[in-house]
């Protein structure tokens, strides 16, 4: 694959960030299967100018509309001109003259995205996710549509077909953040790694991989989920909703 932008600025522990762990109710989650597919046989998601400029950010919830629109109904595509907007009102990017074209922090996307929306679509909430527990992962993907996570990618990443481990972490070209931060989405997974929708393709990802180089996973509650009576089972929504409130003022 050939090198596109980046653009996730380093991972910031955020106390006001509602975690997963404080709302799950394991013995109402449904059974974690042995794999999960969320792609619905797409291959192509759109690059939503993350080719072009650092706003992989904004293209990882373009890409989760997508892919909770064409599960629950209809395709949405996010325009281009959309997404560059919502990148211009989280980072400050001027699509003009190109300055500024500097990244985002996730959790200020995802206060953007459930406050203002991007593209019209608006979530209800978010919450972090342990990112050393598979088992949350898999039951994110299960019960919300999908991941959004952020990598911090190693060089040794570049050119590589599918994302796996390379080397030792102090290796410099296997050190995490040695190429940048990146923002995709998790729509599948199976027992040998997750399938992530980065720069609008399909990008396999070892368990080892997501091990060394996630630093960050968010569940996310969308109305384009829930609309076709999709729900979070297992997920203890009245705190979540109080909670929310308490934090949001």
């Amino acid at each position: 694959m050939p090198l596109y932008k980046l653009g996730k600025k380093p991972f910031v522990y955020n106390p006001r960030t509602l975690r997963l762990a404080d709302y799950r109710s394991p013995s109402l989650l449904p059974p974690i299967p042995a794999n999960k597919d969320w792609t619905d046989s797409r291959t192509q998601w759109g690059m939503m100018k993350n080719d072009t400029i650092g706003d992989c950010a904004i293209a990882g919830p373009g890409h989760a509309i997508l892919g909770w629109t064409q599960n629950t109904g209809t395709p949405v595509v996010i325009p281009d001109s959309q997404i560059i907007a919502a990148y211009s009102a989280v980072s400050g990017y001027n699509p003009a003259t190109g300055v500024n074209d500097n990244g985002c922090n996730l959790v200020d996307v995802l206060n953007y995205w459930r406050q203002t929306g991007i593209g019209g679509h608006k979530i209800d909430a978010y919450v972090a996710l342990e990112t050393g527990n598979k088992d949350h992962v898999k039951e994110t993907l299960l019960v919300f549509g999908t991941v959004l996570i952020g990598v911090a990618l190693p060089i040794s990443a570049q050119n590589q077909p599918s994302w796996v481990v390379a080397g030792p972490t102090w290796n410099p070209d296997c050190q995490p953040g040695s190429w940048g931060g990146h923002c995709v989405i998790v729509v599948e997974y199976d027992k040998g790694g997750l399938t992530v929708v980065t720069w609008g393709q399909l990008m396999r990802m070892s368990w080892e991989f997501w091990d060394a180089y996630c630093d960050e996973a968010y569940a996310i509650l969308s109305p384009d989920w829930l609309k076709a009576g999709k729900s979070p089972a297992g997920i203890d929504m009245a705190s979540l909703q109080s909670d929310l409130a308490a934090v949001t003022g």
